[in-house]
């Protein structure tokens, strides 16, 4: 630091500048009036002797001044320092940290694009929905073409549980109706028909009231509707003497079912009253089941006498085939005794031909092989006595003088 900037930091420079200023100012004062006392001069001199001591004592400061601004200094270059490390530390940290908030920004933003794809899939999906929900109820407001909608969920249904000849679609009645299916049930109970149209009409005025007043009117009209469309489907499709006594209305809703089973308790009534039971896809689809399970059970019944025939003659098979099998056994009990008399003659032959082997003939030196034909025809010399031949082992052969035959 320069001795101006000392200066102009330091407090303590401007009161020492004055005392300086005021102590030249005596000494001129005393220069000028050198005829004053001695009193006077003393106290000049005891102010120039203040003066030098100020300015002694400046000095000091100063050097102080010189060297509180060298510590400063090196401080301020110490603080500095210190500060651009940790500056720069932060700078780094903070880079660090941006660029992971970006690469994570980066993800986070390609989430929310995928995330938007699919919302915006989803929302495809859901205007496509809605068109053909509207397309539903346009079909559903049409009564014929409601009613083929229903045809064909019920065909479909049937079609999936039952076979083909338990059913018939459109088949026309005695008395001219034709029901939009009739399932082939042996009597009791017969063929039973079923009819998939319903009164949506009134059902969607039910569900569109905005009020009690309105409401109360819909579900009368709703009611009304519905004992009616059950009278004749009553009325139609149950023929004494072809049909059964009862008929199904299938309603291809779940909702209009759920209502009327929750709400319309007179309808259910009226329905058992008239044995036309109202189904669902749920619910038909169990009923459908039971009938399949009926008619397996009448198929099993009209072939029981050729089952109970076929078992007859199973068992015969199986009893001839047991005589066989002990017939079997006997020529194997039979076969098994021939080879075991088999085998004891074959030991005998053995045992016999072993002793044959060990058998000693003592002879008188007669020749003995091909020159035995040459011998005289006059009767040979009697033979000296030989000693029997005897074999004590227990069921030997024994031989005294001549073979013998032995059983």
């Amino acid at each position: 630091m320069s001795l101006v900037q000392i200066i102009q930091t330091s407090p303590w420079v401007p009161v020492f500048v004055v005392a300086g200023f005021l102590g030249l100012v005596g000494l001129i004062l005393l220069t000028r009036s050198r005829g004053r006392t001695l009193a006077t001069e003393r106290r000049l001199a005891e102010l120039a002797i203040s003066t030098s001591g100020l300015t002694q004592a400046q000095g000091e400061v100063l050097g102080q001044i010189k060297a509180m601004a060298a510590t400063t200094a090196t401080l301020q270059a110490a603080v500095t320092g210190t500060l651009n490390e940790r500056l720069d530390a932060v700078s780094g940290q903070m880079r660090q940290s941006l660029e992971s908030t970006s690469l994570r920004t980066a993800e986070s933003l390609g989430e929310l694009r995928k995330h938007l794809n699919k919302i915006d899939e989803a929302q495809r999906n859901i205007t496509e929905l809605s068109s053909q929900v509207v397309n539903l109820q346009d079909l559903l407001a049409n009564k014929q073409a409601r009613g083929a909608f229903g045809e064909v969920q019920l065909n479909d249904i049937v079609r999936n549980i039952l076979p083909p000849s338990a059913y018939d679609l459109q088949k026309a009645l005695g008395n001219g109706m034709r029901p939009d299916c009739l399932i082939r049930l042996p009597n009791p109970p017969g063929p039973i028909a079923v009819d998939a149209k319903f009164p949506l009409e009134s059902y969607q005025a039910l569900r569109k009231a905005t009020n009690d007043a309105e409401r109360l009117v819909a579900t009368r009209k709703f009611k009304a509707d519905m004992q009616k469309h059950l009278r004749d489907i009553a009325s139609r499709y149950i023929v004494p003497g072809e049909t059964a006594e009862s008929a199904i209305m299938f309603i291809p809703s779940e909702a209009v079912y759920a209502e009327i089973h929750g709400y319309l308790a007179e309808v259910v009534d009226e329905s058992y009253r008239l044995r036309v039971w109202i189904v669902s896809p749920t619910t038909m689809w169990a009923l459908l089941n039971t009938v399949r399970a009926v008619l397996k059970d009448v198929q099993m019944r009209e072939q029981a006498d050729v089952i109970q025939a076929q078992v007859g003659l199973l068992l015969q098979d199986a009893t001839r085939l047991d005589d066989r099998v002990a017939a079997l056994e006997r020529h194997f009990g039979q076969t098994v005794d021939d080879v075991r008399k088999i085998r004891i003659s074959t030991d005998k032959v053995l045992r016999r031909g072993e002793r044959i082997g060990e058998l000693q003939l003592e002879t008188d030196g007669s020749p003995v092989g091909e020159d035995a034909d040459e011998l005289p025809l006059s009767a040979p010399p009697a033979p000296p006595p030989t000693k029997p031949i005897q074999q004590e082992a227990a069921g030997e052969l024994r031989l005294s003088g001549t073979l013998r035959p032995h059983d």
